[in-house]
């Protein structure tokens, strides 16, 4: 992330809507000043988090403290539409800066236009440079994000708990100090703030059933690049080196989903840059724990 990047009347209105994801109508018959009661409090995920030295030391990867050619903030078009027969996200170019985000009627940032993702009613376009933005080297250096790559990486689970917002049926998990790499696998960051590990990625593989109609939403916040998928399609790009950015996908956008199928949910994280780590997710979705990948333990 960059502190610079984005104002701070956007984030700040951006994060403020980003709890309110569309709650269903309460159930016929519950009472009391919480009608979301019998949902359960907690959600619990677990991350895998891959650590990187920065490109500036010795066997440091390139893309990691890096500064794109146009300088720092959003970019689009880093990955492709769909993801691989491994179930990561493939390399698609070096990116392209977002010089306006496009948003919904609500205000929310959502990716820009694919024929898979439906329009809405109160779409606000932005605008993308066509100029490559040179927010990452390379497939071969990207292809080791999200993969236990000796010499190159190390990796662990870690759990997250996403906590529901009592009154509604939105779970949130949200972490302005996220350091989970922190005295750990391949040590803290040169330099300053001290004790802290800065260059890791975050991959996160979950699933839940779809309800047609029922406003579900799935919003992130953070820096620094995000992409999730949702069945395999990309559904939330918010590539580049930058501070705290949201956007949200509304479910009902998805045309394909069929009504009462269980679809899987993967989030694929990236902190490069110092000096903030945040890292928030706010969704009414009834997220549930699956299989991750073993981890590799330590590759130094």
């Amino acid at each position: 992330m960059h502190p610079a990047t984005k104002s701070a009347v956007v984030i700040g209105a951006l994060i403020a809507t980003a709890g309110v994801v569309g709650n269903p109508a309460p159930v016929q018959g519950q009472s009391g000043s919480d009608p979301y009661a019998t949902l359960p409090t907690t959600l619990q995920l677990q991350a895998i988090i891959r650590d990187f030295k920065e490109r500036s030391v010795t066997g440091g990867h390139p893309d990691f403290e890096r500064q794109p050619t146009a300088g720092f903030g959003t970019f689009a078009a880093m990955v492709a539409d769909t993801l691989d027969a491994d179930g990561k996200p493939v390399f698609r170019s070096t990116g392209n800066k977002v010089n306006a985000f496009f948003r919904d009627a609500a205000g929310r940032n959502r990716i820009d236009p694919r024929d898979y993702i439906a329009s809405k009613p109160g779409d606000v376009n932005g605008s993308i440079s066509t100029a490559a933005g040179g927010a990452m080297v390379g497939a071969t250096d990207f292809a080791k994000w999200y993969r236990d790559t000796p010499g190159t990486n190390a990796s662990k689970a870690v759990p997250l708990t996403l906590t529901r917002v009592t009154g509604t049926n939105t779970y949130s998990y949200s972490n302005n100090n996220f350091f989970p790499a922190n005295n750990d696998l391949l040590g803290n960051s040169p330099g300053t703030p001290v004790n802290t590990n800065f260059h890791f990625t975050t991959e996160i593989s979950t699933e839940f059933m779809f309800e047609r109609g029922k406003g579900q939403v799935f919003t992130f916040t953070g820096d620094d690049d995000v992409w999730v998928f949702i069945d395999g399609k990309l559904v939330v790009d918010i590539g580049g080196v930058h501070s705290a950015v949201s956007q949200s996908i509304d479910l009902d956008r998805l045309t394909w989903l069929v009504d009462g199928n269980s679809y899987s949910l993967k989030v694929f994280h990236a902190e490069r840059h110092r000096t903030q780590s945040n890292f928030r997710i706010d969704t009414n979705l009834r997220l549930r724990m699956v299989e991750q990948p073993p981890v590799s333990g330590m590759y130094d």
